[in-house]
């Protein structure tokens, strides 16, 4: 069974990445929904270490701020929402729930760099989720780096065992002042079959 061709351009073909938003709020029962489906997504050993924070408020736009690059200020104060996507370096801890058939948490305990590596691929990969589900639902998305991770960290995840990883602005996007969608790698350039 294939997707039917809206959900393929919703999802990829007709999506683009956004700048400008428009003045429409994002629900709470939308971001809940995107949360239950992304956490869908396969992560090895099912242990999904990403986390989201969802920067809405007033408040929280402004701890921010400062942490963002120059480039990306206006667009994220604009949008109604800023996921900060991290990943929890105890993800571990969970794996006797979230994996129960097999020990898989002494695999990690007392590996730093297992636990960095699997942290970060799989909280990036849960990331991409987020996008992927966000569009399906009718969201756009602006996904970016350009900011102080440490600055992140220590504003919004200090006595944590969570770091940032990127950041992708949600909300409605204004589509009116999206730029021509820039040149992709041809198959031969980036794939082979072997």
């Amino acid at each position: 069974m294939q997707v039917d061709d809206a959900a393929l351009r919703r999802a990829f073909l007709d999506a683009r990445t956004y700048n400008a938003w428009l003045s429409k709020e994002v629900p709470d029962d939308l971001l809940r929904q995107l949360v239950d489906i992304l956490k869908l997504g396969p992560t090895s050993a099912n242990c999904q270490p990403a986390r989201f924070l969802f920067v809405r408020s007033k408040e929280g736009k402004e701890k921010l701020r400062p942490l963002l690059s120059e480039g990306n200020r206006a667009k994220t104060m604009q949008a109604p929402v800023c996921a900060i996507i991290g990943y929890d370096l105890e993800f571990y801890e969970h794996l006797p729930r979230l994996f129960p058939h097999k020990d898989m948490k002494s695999s990690f305990a007392g590996k730093p760099d297992k636990i960095h590596e699997n942290a970060f691929r799989n909280g990036t990969l849960q990331g991409a989720y987020l996008i992927l589900a966000a569009r399906l639902l009718g969201l756009d998305c602006g996904p970016m780096s350009g900011f102080d991770n440490a600055g992140v960290d220590k504003a919004f995840f200090a006595g944590t065992s969570i770091r940032s990883n990127f950041l992708c602005n949600l909300g409605f996007g204004d589509a009116s002042v999206l730029k021509p969608r820039s040149p992709r790698l041809d198959f031969a350039e980036m794939a082979k079959i072997i």
